[in-house]
Formats: C-alpha cells, sequence, structure tokens
C-alpha cells in the first residue's frame, strides 16, 4: 500500500510537501481550485525543486478551466523538474467550476480532452478542437529543458459515477474517488472501471493504479468522537463532504444522493443554508466556504459521531490499519487523507507513526 496527501495549494506553505517526503509518504495530490488556492502547477514547481522522492501530481486538474494543450504543457514542464514523479489527476471540476456558479464539464467532452492531452503527452500529433474549428498539434521543439514527455506521465481520472468511472477505465492509467470508510463502494467503482473498458476495446492494464480518498481520525486511548481534538480534525472533511453531496442534491433534488450517515443532520442542514443572507443567484459563492481548509461558522455542529465515521477512517491505530488492509485486498493501492489546514501535520505525522508501520 502506497500512502499520500492532499493538501491546500498555498504556494507559500509548500514545505508541507518537503515535511510529507520526510514523513515517509509516496506522493501528495495538489488541488487545481481558482476560486480558493494558489496556482496547483507553480506550487507543484517549487515543491519538485526542493525534494528529490515524493511523487507530485494534481489533485485533480480542472478541465474547464485550461484547454488541453495547456494541461498537457503544464504538467510536462513540472516533470522537467522532477523527472519521472509526476502524475496528472484529471476530474470534471465538481467543485471548481461549481464556486463560479458553473456545472462540471460534461462526459463527452472530457473524454474529448483526456484523449488530447495523453496523445499530446505520448508526443503524439493529435487532432483537437478549439471553438469549432479542428486543427492538428504537435510541440514545437526550441531544445532540452522546455518540457519533458520522455518520463511518461500517468493520468488518473477522478470519478465516482458510472459515466466518469467508465471514462477511467476507457481512458485513464487509473482511478482517484473518495470511498471513505465503505469497501462496498469500492467494488461499485471496480465494476464499472471493467466496463468503460471493455466497451472501448481495452484491456486494461495490469498495473492500473487505484486510489482511494478519505480522511484518517486516529483515536488516542480514552477518546470520543465527541471530543473537541477529534472534532477539529474531523470537521473540515465532514463539512466538504455534506457540501458536496448537497450540490448534487440541489441541482436533482433527489433525496437517495444523501448518504444514510448523512440523513440525521441533512434537514438542519438544510435549514442552515437557506437561512444564509444572500441571493439564490451567489449561493454558489458560500457553499463551499473554507473547503477541506476550515470549518465554516455554524457548521462544526454537523461533525457528529455518525458523520464522522461515515466520511472518514476513524479509530485506534489497529482498527485503521484494518480498514487499510481491506481496501488493498479490494483493488486500492494507495491511501490518500485530505486534512483540514491548521492540522495537516498533525494529522500525516500521527498516521506515518501509528499507522503506517502497522500495515
Amino acid at each position: 500500500m502506497k500512502y499520500s496527501l492532499h493538501i491546500e495549494t498555498r504556494i507559500g506553505d509548500w514545505e508541507i510537501i518537503r515535511d510529507l517526503e520526510d514523513y515517509g509518504y509516496d506522493a501528495v495530490w495538489v488541488p487545481d481550485t481558482q476560486m480558493m488556492w494558489s496556482d496547483c502547477y507553480a506550487t507543484m514547481a517549487v515543491a519538485a525543486v526542493n525534494t528529490s522522492k515524493i511523487r507530485l501530481g494534481t489533485g485533480i486538474a480542472v478541465p474547464g478551466c485550461r484547454i488541453a494543450p495547456t494541461t498537457a504543457h503544464s504538467i510536462a514542464s513540472v516533470n522537467v523538474l522532477a523527472p519521472g514523479r509526476v502524475f496528472l489527476g484529471i476530474g470534471t471540476g465538481h467543485t471548481a467550476m461549481r464556486v463560479m456558479g458553473h456545472d462540471p464539464m460534461r462526459i463527452k467532452a472530457f473524454r474529448e480532452y483526456i484523449r488530447v492531452v495523453r496523445a499530446m503527452l505520448d508526443g503524439e500529433e493529435v487532432d483537437y478542437t478549439f471553438e469549432g474549428k479542428t486543427t492538428t498539434l504537435k510541440w514545437q521543439e526550441h531544445g532540452d529543458g522546455f518540457r519533458n514527455i520522455d518520463d511518461r506521465i500517468p493520468i488518473y481520472v477522478a470519478a465516482n459515477g458510472p459515466l466518469a468511472l467508465r471514462t477511467a477505465g476507457a481512458l485513464g492509467d487509473g482511478l482517484v474517488a473518495v470511498f471513505g470508510e465503505q469497501p462496498e463502494l469500492i467494488d461499485f467503482h471496480m465494476q464499472h472501471i471493467h466496463e468503460g473498458a471493455e466497451k472501448a476495446g481495452r484491456q486494461l492494464p495490469d498495473d492500473f493504479y487505484s486510489t482511494a480518498v478519505t480522511h484518517a481520525v486516529v483515536l488516542r486511548p480514552g477518546e470520543k468522537l465527541t471530543d473537541d481534538r477529534i472534532i477539529d480534525i474531523a470537521a473540515p472533511w465532514v463539512a466538504t463532504m455534506i457540501h458536496f453531496v448537497y450540490e448534487i442534491w440541489r441541482y436533482t433534488k433527489n433525496d437517495d444522493v444523501v448518504p444514510d450517515y448523512m440523513k440525521n443532520v441533512w434537514e438542519e442542514y438544510t435549514d442552515h443554508i437557506s437561512q444564509m443572507d444572500i441571493p439564490e443567484e451567489k449561493l454558489h459563492q458560500v457553499l463551499h466556504t473554507g473547503h477541506c481548509s476550515w470549518t465554516p461558522p455554524g457548521e462544526r455542529q454537523f461533525a457528529t459521531p455518525e458523520m464522522i465515521e461515515g466520511t472518514a477512517m476513524v479509530g485506534e491505530p489497529e482498527q485503521i490499519a484494518q480498514i487499510i488492509r481491506t481496501a488493498e485486498s479490494k483493488g486500492v493501492h494507495e491511501i490518500s487523507l485530505l486534512p483540514g489546514l491548521e492540522s495537516a501535520r498533525e494529522v500525516a505525522r500521527d498516521f506515518a507513526e501509528r499507522v503506517m508501520p502497522l500495515v
């Protein structure tokens, strides 16, 4: 099993990536969320020249904000600085697009985007359509050091729904998905991945790489899920997950999208949203306040024991180690934690020292 962190992309705090390398983590995922954080490629570039082993990748790149050739050249540029240590995580852009009041990229356009980026990173000439005009793209050569496509850059597709999962199976080198502590979801994901590969006439490669995004709440002896320390650690991720589900529910009005562990607080949360003093057309500006970094005012109350257990790996070290063993047996290759900004180093160090050695 490999281990990584999804971090908050703050360019001045790039040192956390070096710290993670020292703690023994295999990779770091640097999010591409333009309305919230620093630029992911700039942050990775600074980290690349200050680390030597840890793998660096986008977590995740948002195609709606950059055209395909730009994404290809950006990740290939970082690969010059960290040859062979770079990967591209990419998704339809749920949060990054929603915070602007726009929808994520549709699957058909997403597949086309990945096709173009993959071809460019493989050094192939590729047809590309932009604003209704189709041309062919081929890198111009100006000498060494501008990009590195010799060390292959894998593309990991972020997916949780059936169509995106099938896209991962058809086009990706791997999957990155939110699992929480629900091993049955892994079976669901892998089923659709294999269906996507089969429909595309593709033999899923043996090294197809699966990463589970979650959070770890490592209890000390005698601690309870209602203790302040535990809530402080868990609440930013709990809030992020309820924001994510609310966005889907808001557009579908389908109560089935609400997980069972969330139902006890759902009505209270929707009331909380309805009381926000902001016009409906600007609601997108505040729905994701604090996203992954910190807990918005008034939302700490939703970090109930049921919500913590439903969204994260929870327990004493051996209990969490067993959860990881189960995930590994179902085909997960990497566990990626997403702690809040204030607790990131504490969580990363605690997990590295108390859980990783047991697995």
